[in-house]
C-alpha cells in the first residue's frame, strides 16, 4: 500500500512498454523472442509518466495553498504543455525547471490540442486515464476522488469513456492504498462508476475483465481491444494485474500485445505498485528507471 509504489510502478510499466508501442505482437516476438519484451537495459518514461508527475505536482500545490485542485492541475498541465513546445507559462511548481522533463516522448495529439486550444472534443483516448492514479490520494472520500479524476481527465478528453475510466482507476488505487484487495477495490469503483451517465462502455468492459482467466496477447486484443481508448486501456492494465503472478509477470502481460503498450503497462504498474509497494518492483528495473529521483522527491513532498 504505497503512493511511491504506485508512481514508480506506473513508470516502470510505462518504460517497459514504450519501445513496443505501435508494434504488432508478431513483430514484438520477432524482435524480442517468444515471450516478448521481458527486460530492458533502461526504462525511459513517456508522456504518460510525465503527465502523472504534473498531475501530482498540481495536487501538491492545491494542498499546500488551499486552492481548488482543478485549478492547480490545469495550471500544471499548462506547464507540461510548455515542456512539449507549448507557449510560455508562469512556473508555479518545480517540475518545469527540470530540463529532463522537456524531452518530447510522443505526446498524445488529443492532450496537446485540447490544452493548446481549449477545445471541446469527443475523444475517449486513454490520455485521461493514464495520468489519473495520483488523484487517489487527494481524499478518502470515494465520490470526491472519482469526481476530481473525471474533471482532470475532462480537461482533454470529453467522451464519457475517456473520463469515467480515469475516475474508475483513481478509486481503484484509492481503495488499494486503504488496504483493500484488488477485486474489492474494483467493486468500490464500479459502484461509483454506474452512478454516472454514459458509464455503459466502461462498466461493461470492467465486468468482462473480472470474469476472464489468463489471455494470450492475441486474445487480449480480441477480447479487450488495443488499449488506445480509455475503457480498453484500463481493462488491459487491470486484467494483467489480476492474472499476473507477481509485479514483473503482470507488467509483461500488460505490455506484450499489439496495442498501446506503454499506457496499459503504466496502468498495471500503478495498480500493483499501489497494492504491493516499492519492494514488489524488480530492483533491476528501479535501478535503470528514468527520473526515479523526481518521483521520489514528489511523493516525499506529499
Amino acid at each position: 500500500m504505497s503512493l511511491l509504489g504506485c508512481v514508480l510502478g506506473g513508470a516502470a510499466g510505462d518504460g517497459l512498454g514504450a519501445p513496443i508501442e505501435f508494434t504488432s505482437i508478431d513483430n514484438i516476438r520477432r524482435s524480442h523472442g517468444p515471450a516478448g519484451v521481458v527486460d530492458l537495459p533502461s526504462l525511459e518514461i513517456t508522456d504518460d509518466t510525465q503527465m502523472v508527475l504534473f498531475t501530482l505536482e498540481g495536487l501538491l500545490l492545491a494542498r499546500q495553498h488551499g486552492i481548488d485542485p482543478r485549478l492547480t492541475v490545469r495550471a500544471a498541465y499548462a506547464r507540461w504543455l510548455h515542456t512539449q513546445g507549448g507557449p510560455p507559462v508562469a512556473d508555479d511548481g518545480w517540475l518545469m525547471a527540470d530540463r529532463r522533463l522537456h524531452s518530447r516522448r510522443a505526446p498524445g495529439h488529443t492532450c496537446i490540442t485540447a490544452l493548446k486550444h481549449n477545445e471541446k472534443n469527443n475523444s475517449k483516448g486513454c490520455g485521461g486515464v493514464m495520468r489519473a492514479a495520483p488523484v487517489a490520494v487527494w481524499s478518502s472520500d470515494v465520490r470526491e476522488v472519482f469526481s476530481l479524476a473525471v474533471d482532470t481527465a475532462r480537461m482533454t478528453h470529453h467522451h464519457p469513456s475517456g473520463y469515467l475510466s480515469a475516475g474508475t482507476l483513481a478509486v481503484i488505487v484509492q481503495a488499494l492504498l486503504a488496504g483493500a484487495d484488488l477485486p474489492s477495490a474494483v467493486g468500490v469503483a464500479r459502484a461509483e462508476l454506474v452512478r454516472w451517465d454514459g458509464h455503459e462502455e466502461q462498466s461493461s468492459l470492467l465486468d468482462k475483465v473480472m470474469t476472464l482467466g489468463p489471455l494470450t496477447p492475441e486474445e487480449i486484443e480480441s477480447s479487450l481491444g488495443g488499449g488506445w481508448v480509455g475503457e480498453e486501456a484500463l481493462a488491459i492494465g487491470l486484467h494483467a494485474a489480476l492474472v499476473g503472478t507477481d509485479f514483473a509477470s503482470a507488467v509483461r502481460i500488460a505490455v506484450n500485445h499489439s496495442g498501446d503498450s506503454d499506457s496499459t503497462g503504466s496502468i498495471c504498474g500503478n495498480i500493483l505498485g499501489a497494492r504491493d509497494g516499492v519492494d514488489a518492483i524488480p530492483a533491476p528495473w528501479l535501478s535503470v528507471l528514468e527520473l526515479r529521483d523526481v518521483m521520489e522527491r514528489l511523493v516525499l513532498s506529499w
